[in-house]
């Protein structure tokens, strides 16, 4: 699905630069400004500063004068007002909602592969709907008039006691949920995968133990009983990397020249 946050009379230039960050770390690049506070926005130190190095969206981003140019080619209108109205589109929570588009549209095209399913030229049916998410400027929300023109009135769940979001992070939360709703990224490891050392190496280590701790009179040689074999698993289920066999043979030959130092 094609996705697109429209931002219509944006005041405050930092906020152009947040939705841009906010939109990039989802994986979404199409902005379109309708009719903002300052013509040169995209280039003012303050939006390029907050969009912390997301300037290939605010590149690709488009300044429309009307919200009609803004909507060409989305089939899907999402306003993002929180404030209640007499009238207008049914309100949702954007979890609730997307889960909702998502399932209808799979059913659109699974109608369409019947209808064609039989017939000699196939041609898998493509995703047709075009989502846009509308946010209003920052002092006065969106018009009536433009809530009026969605399908949806998406609300975040907020404190009921306070539910006064940034422009920056309500889009953030909607990006967030738009892509979760999408399939989501995987998470990366905060660190890179280590190795795991062989079974040559814990073969070594635990022979230096072995060594280390009949020095030291923790282990009998004559009768050592199940105490190596029962170490054996201890490491095998601790997964030790080549760094921590270094660590484990550095404390046996320590344990052996304390031995040796006091005979």
């Amino acid at each position: 699905m094609r996705t697109r946050f429209i931002l219509i009379q944006t005041s405050h230039a930092g906020n152009v630069g947040a939705a841009a960050r906010a939109m990039k770390t989802m994986g979404f690049d199409d902005l379109v400004l309708v009719a903002p506070r300052w013509p040169n926005v995209l280039r003012r130190e303050e939006t390029i500063q907050r969009a912390s190095g997301a300037l290939d969206v605010l590149e690709n981003a488009r300044i429309v004068a009307t919200l009609d140019e803004a909507l060409d080619g989305m089939s899907h209108l999402c306003a993002t007002a929180m404030t209640p109205r007499d009238f207008g589109p049914p309100a949702a929570s954007p979890r609730a909602h997307f889960e909702m588009l998502l399932k209808k549209e799979l059913l659109a095209l699974d109608g369409k592969g019947l209808e064609v399913k039989n017939a000699s030229n196939f041609e898998a049916p493509a995703a047709e709907t075009g989502v846009a998410f509308l946010f209003g400027s920052e002092r006065f929300g969106m018009a009536n008039e433009d809530v009026y023109r969605c399908h949806v009135a998406l609300s975040i769940p907020t404190n009921p006691g306070f539910g006064s979001l940034n422009l920056g992070a309500a889009i953030q939360v909607i990006a967030y949920e738009w892509r979760q709703a999408l399939g989501g990224f995987a998470v990366q490891d905060a660190t890179p995968t280590r190795a795991q050392a062989d079974a040559a190496q814990v073969a070594g280590m635990l022979a230096h133990w072995e060594q280390a701790l009949a020095g030291i009179g923790f282990l009998d040689p004559a009768a050592p009983k199940k105490l190596m074999p029962r170490l054996n698993q201890l490491f095998n289920r601790a997964q030790l990397s080549p760094e921590e066999i270094h660590i484990l043979r550095g404390v046996a030959k320590a344990m052996l020249e304390t031995a040796q130092a006091k005979r």
